[in-house]
């Protein structure tokens, strides 16, 4: 068995195509055997440019045995020159090809992929409702009072949900976005304190609450909205700072004492190594860390240093399918995230299966491989480029 094409499909979101514009690929054998991968820059900028690296990396698999993922993981890192360098279009597409070899090695024995990564520890995972600021429903809608903010937090609460994330920050009054953020105003962090405060008196004291700034703030502002919130009794802190300077999260966890929480922009194993030990929680995305093959590194870290892992999940049913593998057979586990990009029915439409939550946890797929591919309406939308 050796792979034969990298089929690259640019998935079709029509009026969302600019804001939302998932990459995925498919992996496939001289045998007929497939596997599926996906991207992790389905939002943001740089779509084009990820396309454009997988249409570059993917000769470099054509012929090679699927099986040797560690070998053609290293040719990857030690013959692109750039994988020395954590650039995440580069890791991006080396992820959405990682992860689709594994998907087809598991497929091929007609295993769920748990089983290649030690096998299964957790029957059934944990979910929190992330992000419920973008009113968390069938579409999209920016809220900002805590009258809002309160409501949809108890929506996902009656939905079975015991942990909730939420950017309180993002959007100022009238959806205006803040400029400068060095430190924060007396009124700020007050109008801050009473949407948090709002969801935690509405939700009571038992829901876990995540709060994430997108990596928007400084240290100093970071640490402002630490000491106002911690009455409400914050589960851990998300992206509160950018970790392109990691010492500056390092010394924010140090002083402050907070469980704090980072790693989605990280890209490579050796990139968590500063703030393995510092972080309460970090959160590798598969889909731009370097797939399957650099996340169980990344694992391996946390559980050697005593960190949490909750995987970063805001893409496609390929994305979700693939963390829920993962998650399955991690010792690190926390919380799979459900980011309310998946309560909308042209992302979830996409995949041929539609998984989704109970009572607010996933029972792990037994389906082959990750248990998921691009259903036929979303391949016949899309743009696609082969590469044989």
């Amino acid at each position: 068995m050796t792979i034969k094409q990298v089929t690259i499909f640019q998935l079709d979101w029509g009026q969302l195509a600019p804001i939302w514009h998932p990459v995925v690929v498919k992996v496939e054998t001289t045998t007929g055997q497939a596997g599926w991968g996906e991207a992790g820059i389905a939002y943001g900028t740089g779509a084009a440019g990820v396309v454009a690296t997988i249409k570059e990396l993917a000769p470099r698999v054509i012929g090679q045995d699927p099986w040797n993922t560690n070998a053609i993981w290293q040719d990857w890192y030690e013959h692109t020159f750039w994988a020395k360098n954590p650039g995440t279009g580069m890791y991006a597409a080396i992820s959405a090809l990682d992860t689709a070899l594994w998907d087809l090695k598991a497929r091929s024995i007609h295993q769920p992929l748990y089983q290649l990564l030690g096998g299964r520890l957790h029957d059934r995972l944990p979910a929190y409702a992330s992000h419920i600021e973008y009113g968390w429903g069938p579409f999209s809608r920016y809220v900002t009072s805590p009258h809002d903010f309160a409501r949809l937090a108890k929506r996902a609460v009656n939905e079975g949900y015991s942990a909730i994330k939420v950017d309180p920050i993002t959007q100022e009054r009238g959806h205006a976005m803040i400029a400068n953020r060095r430190l924060l105003s007396p009124d700020q962090l007050d109008y801050y304190y009473q949407r948090v405060a709002a969801i935690r008196h509405a939700v009571g004291s038992q829901v876990r609450i995540i709060i994430d700034c997108h990596a928007n703030l400084t240290r100093r502002s970071a640490q402002q909205l630490i000491q106002r919130l911690a009455p409400l009794g914050i589960d851990y802190y998300e992206e509160l700072l950018p970790t392109i300077d990691p010492q500056q999260t390092v010394q924010l966890a140090r002083i402050t004492g907070a469980n704090l929480a980072a790693g989605e922009h990280l890209t490579g194993p050796a990139t968590y190594l500063p703030l393995i030990k510092d972080v309460a929680v970090i959160q590798p995305d598969l889909g731009t860390c370097g797939g399957i093959t650099a996340a169980l590194k990344i694992a391996a870290l946390a559980a050697a240093n005593g960190t949490g892992l909750q995987l970063h999940v805001c893409g496609g049913p390929i994305a979700t399918a693939a963390a829920l593998q993962f998650e399955a057979a991690c010792s690190s586990f926390l919380l799979h995230e459900e980011h309310e990009i998946n309560l909308k029915a042209a992302n979830y439409e996409s995949g041929r299966y539609h998984y989704q939550p109970q009572d607010g946890q996933y029972t792990v797929p037994q389906r082959p491989g990750i248990g998921q591919e691009l259903s036929s309406t979303a391949i016949a939308r899309a743009h696609v480029s082969i590469i044989k």
